[in-house]
């Protein structure tokens, strides 16, 4: 069975790093033999966990309607994906060149997923101890930005724990059964977990002053177990090396990516463009719920609506992404994805007793982003050397969370000024141009 090679005197790359040769015949990927299908099953039920475990947060509804719940206004709604982006981005670009020499990636993602239920077990504790409420029963002033502090942390830690899943994937599973993978992971994991929802959620969301200890519960045990099954994976140690380099080079390396390849800078415009939709994420549902705010309950059938939507768009585009390529599945995800704001600015021009009874629909091509996210990282595995798997993933996230960054916080103001519609008509127009430029993406299996 072919093995990692050994560590070889390292070759200076473009932007000034070391690294290894990247794969040969004798370093191929380690996807091959008994091992696979047992890396196949173990890294399944990990994303498994994770998914019933995510559903409970979902990030256009559940915690946004938190926030709101404690205080936060629409700035502060925003900054929710301002710190989901950021956590996705920096620490990445930081950890990528950790994560490369580390030998063994699967001890990455299983303190990283066990990391992840930490900040939704101290919540959890706050909530069920009645420390978020003022002394008249109403949320605490410091409560918004206590959960967006441990949101930040959050991230930080599910972004790090991303790019070694991410990696460790590239490593273990085929590029033509990524998708295979996905699609298995869905299968499994989307039943279970609008099954969880639907059952859990009305009780808990009825009655918010006790239920959110649950939802936030319910992620923490999800990513706690899940961080047991990838330590079950069998992975031989990598022999990468990559010389120290300062922090600010880390990010310059980041850049220097689609600097050396040119389908990689087309890639990252695909990318920026596709980061109009987060900046949108937080306030689908406080658009849905209206001036009134009618029952949090309502939630439930949102979640319910758009996580089986990712099933079933799971189901048809993995399998869809290792048969015709990532490039293509990536086009038909993204299209999808643009149908959601372009639905929301239609809803919010119709009557309101009509936009409301019809709204849950919306949710449904919400439902592309997720999967868009997994094509578009396939995608760069794809196109990256195994070797830089982490820098170019990293850097991919660099792209879809600039805008953000930068973008969220203005995109809360103007809804105060201009309401829902002009913003979602943006972000249509953002994804049908990134949509546009898949065109010019190229297909790296045709290459091959």
């Amino acid at each position: 069975m072919p093995q990692l090679i050994e560590e070889t005197p390292p070759q200076e790359l473009v932007g000034g790093t070391l690294a290894v040769p990247v794969e040969t015949p004798a370093s191929v990927s380690q996807a091959d033999g008994p091992r696979e299908g047992r890396n196949f099953i173990f890294l399944m039920i990990h994303q498994v966990l994770f998914r019933i475990g995510w559903i409970f947060k979902t990030e256009s509804i559940i915690m946004p309607a938190v926030m709101d719940f404690i205080g936060g206004g629409p700035v502060m709604r925003s900054s929710l994906m301002v710190f989901n982006r950021l956590g996705f981005s920096v620490p990445q670009v930081l950890f990528a060149r950790r994560l490369k020499v580390l030998p063994s990636k699967k001890w990455a993602v299983t303190v990283g997923s066990f990391a992840m239920a930490i900040p939704f077990t101290i919540l959890a504790i706050i909530w069920a101890n009645g420390w978020w409420q003022a002394a008249d029963g109403s949320p605490a002033v410091w409560m918004p930005y206590l959960f967006l502090a441990l949101y930040a942390v959050f991230f930080c830690t599910t972004g790090m724990n991303q790019l070694a899943a991410h990696a460790l994937q590239g490593k273990l599973i085929r590029a033509n059964l990524r998708g295979r993978l996905f699609a298995a992971t869905v299968l499994v994991g989307a039943p279970t977990s609008i099954l969880a929802a639907w059952y859990f959620l009305p009780g808990w969301l009825a009655d918010p002053t006790t239920g959110f200890v649950y939802i936030f519960a319910a992620p923490a045990l999800g990513f706690a177990l899940a961080s047991m099954f990838v330590a079950m994976t069998v992975e031989e140690p990598d022999g990468f090396q990559e010389v120290i380099t300062p922090l600010w080079q880390r990010f310059q390396n980041a850049w220097n990516t689609s600097k050396e390849n040119p389908n990689f800078a087309r890639l990252a415009v695909v990318a920026v463009l596709f980061s109009a939709t987060f900046m949108m994420f937080p306030h689908y549902q406080t658009l849905g719920r209206g001036e009134d705010e009618v029952s949090m309950t309502v939630l439930m059938k949102w979640v319910c609506v758009q996580h089986i939507a990712v099933a079933i768009f799971s189901l048809i585009i993995g399998p869809l992404a290792d048969w015709l390529g990532n490039r293509a599945a990536l086009r038909l995800t993204l299209f999808g994805a643009s149908l959601a704001p372009l639905m929301a600015v239609v809803l919010s021009l119709l009557p309101e007793e009509v936009s409301r009874q019809w709204y849950w629909l919306m949710f449904a091509p919400i439902g592309f982003t997720p999967v868009t996210m997994r094509i578009l990282i396939n995608y760069t595995l794809e196109v990256a050397p195994a070797s830089e798997h982490p820098r170019y993933v990293s850097a991919v996230s660099m792209c879809l969370a600039l805008p953000v960054i930068f973008g969220a916080v203005p995109v809360g103001v103007l809804i105060r000024w201009t309401g829902y519609t002009p913003i979602f008509a943006f972000g249509a127009i953002a994804l049908m141009l990134a949509t546009l430029q898949t065109f010019r993406l190229a297909e790296p299996r045709h290459a091959a």
